[in-house]
């Protein structure tokens, strides 16, 4: 118990009443009147709860009003400033924001292990120290729970609602939990948006946010920004003293995504929930509870890399055999779409399609269309040929003359081939040699139009041999007035998760909400994209080092599906008429089956790329994508990741690093290895005239013998990389 003493009200309370009749009254007596003054009148209870290390310490109080506050400390140092809790509801005076009362606190002790279906580690550890206090609201005698849970890597929070006569539904118009600075800290954000993640990220103070918002909000397909000031979760912020925080979520189930609004006189985050179409943020009905709020500390970059907090707040496997779960390293039909050089669309006829009425068998093709039979069967070539699981194609089905921009429901039926596509032949044919197609569902945000299909979609995958989808919601959602990361869609992306678990389908959901850990819960999720991935590199390109900040943004709530492995930098070299340029050296494509983790990886680039450069494609084919251990060795967001894995099964190690604008060395030591054996290090590397604008392409690859006890130097170009792959010698 502590009591909180606002020290600034003496202040006050002196200069109004110098002339009054205590004119010679010291400071010391002073304080202890006022003082005692509090303690019968305004005390402030703080309860207080430490990490299993001890190195966190939060403490939880009621303001004076009954308002809920928490604070946190790292290592004796603030790190969050007092900050108020609370929920406003819809038509509700009092709402949940203050009046309370601490009626019941218990604390609880958790250290467990478990075992992802697939990830960068074979077994989490779940440590966690917890505290749940019971508010009573007196004037409505209502009650809330607000659990804490304190790791050694942070603090996470969420609001409970438990059944009660007082409170069953309700509509939240804001949750306003705040999460209060200690400074004017450097933030790496993209601007806080209801319907995208698809920015570049800016490096900047918090104060700067709202001078440098209107440059920050690029354009895309589908954008609903609200705020000077607001910006998006996973926010990987660091301290003028050295301290890296990062702000974000757990756990996102049936409830609205959450961003941050920046008070940037004060330095205070607020959050902001995605409102539906009528301006609502939430419709609840107890019992019930939000997501869980998460704030990962660190005064080691590493550190944040390797937390598996947002997992570890998510509930364990719901599906039971997971046998069918498996990580995927694919090709597919859609790098040549990307840039221009072929198309989704079948033909230039029909300026409007309609399903059902439209008759595409005596359509004239444009001779364009890219997921032809005979184009998809040279990828699966391609991928039986270089060790590859599966091939995704895109376009194969009818609809997508018309299928963008028109808010059009009835798009797509999920089922309906093109002509020139044979689904029964090209399914015999890719099993023939071994290797599965990957499905492709883009709903063009009609989400009501796939839900209104997914079984009979779903059913076709399974009766066709599919096990795997890729999804979309490109554009403006329907119905119309919603967003993409609204409560109502976000029930939808789940839906379409749990559904697909029914029928034995994995799933890569592209334009979906940004994870939360959920793949902890339903693991058959093995891919998100949710941020800007490589085909903006297509699009006018991504900053260098987009590729060091995704791992302490994006990459926190689960694996992203940004499809690296691009060997060909000049867009202008596949379609004369795209002039966009790949801001990445070939290097750096390497590296990123490393620092951007993923069960499913693509490599992006067509096949006649990679013919051109073998010897670095080597790598592409050699790399893993499941592992039981990850080494973070140097990282600093916006500058550089490094990092080694350990492969599933294997006990083969592979290391990437990727570098930000300018040039470096990167000096590591390969301790990781197991000590007394000897490795064969195959070192794939910028050359030293390597730029990823001028000279992208230069790299070179030699051969080292290491052990446990080696230190490699490697020069790091501008935009560049490197990659390793540790072979065991033979005795």
């Amino acid at each position: 118990m502590a009591v909180t003493i606002n020290y600034s009200s003496f202040q006050v309370w002196e200069t109004e009443h110098k002339k009054d009749k205590y004119p010679s009254i010291n400071m010391k007596k002073y304080i202890l009147l006022i003082s005692t003054w509090l303690l019968c009148c305004c005390i402030t209870y703080a309860q207080e709860l430490k990490s299993p290390n001890d190195q966190f310490t939060m403490a939880f109080s009621l303001l004076n009003d009954g308002t809920p506050a928490y604070q946190l400390s790292y290592k004796g140092k603030p790190v969050i400033k007092q900050s108020t809790l609370g929920l406003e509801l819809k038509n509700d005076k009092q709402s949940l924001l203050h009046g309370f009362s601490i009626t019941n606190t218990t604390n609880n002790k958790v250290d467990e292990s478990w075992n992802p279906v697939w990830g960068e580690v074979k077994t989490i550890r779940n440590q966690y120290n917890e505290m749940a206090i019971t508010l009573n609201q007196q004037e409505t005698n209502r009650h809330i729970i607000i659990r804490f849970r304190l790791f050694n890597d942070g603090l996470a929070f969420r609001y409970e609602f438990p059944a009660q006569k007082n409170l069953t539904y309700f509509v939240i118009a804001e949750e306003h939990s705040q999460f209060a600075m200690t400074g004017d800290h450097t933030a790496f954000w993209i601007p806080g948006d209801y319907d995208t993640q698809e920015y570049d990220y800016t490096t900047s103070r918090l104060s700067e946010i709202r001078g440098l918002m209107s440059k920050a909000v690029t354009p895309n397909v589908s954008q609903t920004t609200f705020s000077p000031t607001g910006v998006q979760t996973s926010l990987m912020m660091k301290s003028a003293d050295g301290i890296y925080i990062n702000l974000h979520e757990a756990a996102l189930i049936n409830y609205s995504c959450m961003h941050l609004n920046l008070d940037d006189k004060n330095f205070v985050f607020q959050s902001w929930l995605t409102p539906d179409a009528q301006g609502n943020k939430g419709y609840m009905q107890a019992p019930c509870q939000s997501p869980w709020r998460t704030i990962i500390v660190s005064d080691d970059a590493r550190d944040i890399l390797a937390s598996k907090m947002t997992y570890n707040l998510n509930e364990p496997a719901k599906i039971k055999n997971t046998d069918w779960i498996k990580p995927v390293k694919y090709v597919g039909v859609w790098w040549e779409m990307i840039t221009g050089k072929s198309t989704w669309s079948y033909t230039n006829q029909y300026p409007t399609v309609q399903l059902g009425t439209t008759d595409f068998v005596h359509a004239r093709p444009n001779g364009t269309h890219g997921a032809n039979t005979a184009n998809v069967k040279k990828y699966i070539d391609f991928a039986a040929d270089n060790g590859f699981d599966a091939v995704l194609v895109e376009g194969w089905n009818v609809g997508w003359e018309d299928w963008f921009g028109n808010s059009k429901d009835y798009v797509f039926d999920f089922v309906t081939p093109y002509p020139d596509f044979d689904v029964k032949g090209l399914q015999a044919y890719a099993a023939s040699k071994g290797v599965k197609i990957i499905m492709h569902h883009e709903t063009s945000g009609s989400v009501r139009n796939y839900e209104r299909h997914m079984d009979t979609a779903y059913k076709f995958m399974r009766d066709n041999g599919y096990n795997a989808v890729k999804s979309g919601y490109v554009g403006n959602i329907l119905p119309r007035g919603e967003h993409h990361y609204s409560q109502w869609i976000l029930n939808h992306y789940q839906t379409a998760i749990e559904k697909a678990a029914d029928y034995g389908i994995m799933v890569n959901a592209h334009e979906a909400v940004r994870p939360t850990g959920i793949a902890r819960t339903w693991p058959n999720l093995i891919g998100n994209e949710a941020a800007r991935g490589t085909e903006y590199q297509a699009f006018g390109g991504n900053k260098p080092n987009h590729v060091t900040i995704l791992p302490f943004t994006r990459l926190v709530g689960g694996p992203m599906d940004y499809t690296p492995g691009i060997f060909e930098m000049d867009i202008d070299k596949i379609n004369p008429d795209n002039h966009s340029h790949v801001n990445s050296t070939l290097a750096n494509q390497l590296a990123l089956y490393l620092t951007m983790y993923s069960p499913l990886q693509m490599a992006a680039d067509l096949p006649e790329h990679y013919m051109r450069f073998k010897d670095a494609f080597q790598f592409i084919k050699d790399v893993a994508v499941d592992w039981d251990d990850s080494q973070y060795l140097e990282a600093e967001p916006g500058q550089y990741v490094t990092v080694a894995r350990k492969a599933k099964g294997t006990g083969q190690w592979f290391l990437g690093s990727v570098q930000g604008d300018n040039a470096r060395t990167s000096n590591i030591s390969l301790s990781f290895l197991e000590p007394g054996k000897k490795y064969t290090a195959t070192i794939y590397a910028d050359a030293k005239d390597a730029h990823y604008k001028t000279n992208p392409q230069a790299y070179t690859i030699k051969k080292v013998a290491v052990t446990s006890k080696s230190k490699l130097a490697t020069y790091v170009a501008p935009g560049g990389g490197y990659a390793i792959s540790f072979v065991e010698e033979k005795k």
